[in-house]
């Protein structure tokens, strides 16, 4: 499926310079958004995942569908303080600034195959700080699924590469 009308640009946000693709016409779309999640976990069906983590926000909403989807859990990797246990964190570069993240300690352990979610793969930051995550606790990554790679940004770069990276959207 072609999702490239579902993606809007916004330029300017969340400041100048950047031009941010909002997701939010593809998710209300039932057909392209049931559609991306399948296309999305797909590669990822036999890989016997236990666990899908996604970022806040969009990561989220991707993420928990691709939970259902695969039988999986969902771990929530969210803003410092937003957590209400026990957390370990990363801190990581953005195209515009920096950020960090957390989960719960116990969120996932060694036991654990993990699916790191995401709606974007720009530069490569936050799902480079998301498998740190998965890494400190012991648990196997996957893979790498995103809706869309924004390749001038070189996110890849900064990803196991001996690792599926899937992403159904290239923006050169």
């Amino acid at each position: 499926m072609d999702y490239t009308p579902f993606i809007r640009d916004i330029v300017d946000w969340p400041k100048e310079g950047v031009v941010f693709k909002d997701v939010t016409p593809l998710i209300a779309d039932p057909v392209a958004f049931r559609q991306s999640i399948l296309d999305m976990s797909s590669p990822f069906r036999d890989a016997g995942v236990t666990k899908i983590m996604g970022a806040e926000a969009r990561g989220f909403l991707f993420g928990t569908a691709i939970a259902f989807e695969l039988g999986a859990g969902f771990v929530p990797a969210r803003k410092p303080g937003k957590l209400p246990s026990e957390t370990i964190s990363a801190t990581y570069q953005l195209e515009y600034g920096t950020d960090s993240l957390e989960i719960h300690c116990d969120a996932i352990n060694e036991n654990d195959v993990v699916l790191i979610v995401d709606d974007v793969l720009a530069t490569g930051g936050t799902a480079s700080a998301k498998a740190g995550l998965v890494e400190s606790q012991g648990a196997k990554l996957v893979g790498y699924s995103f809706l869309m790679e924004l390749d001038f940004l070189h996110g890849r770069e900064k990803l196991d590469q001996n690792l599926p990276i899937i992403s159904l959207m290239h923006v050169k």
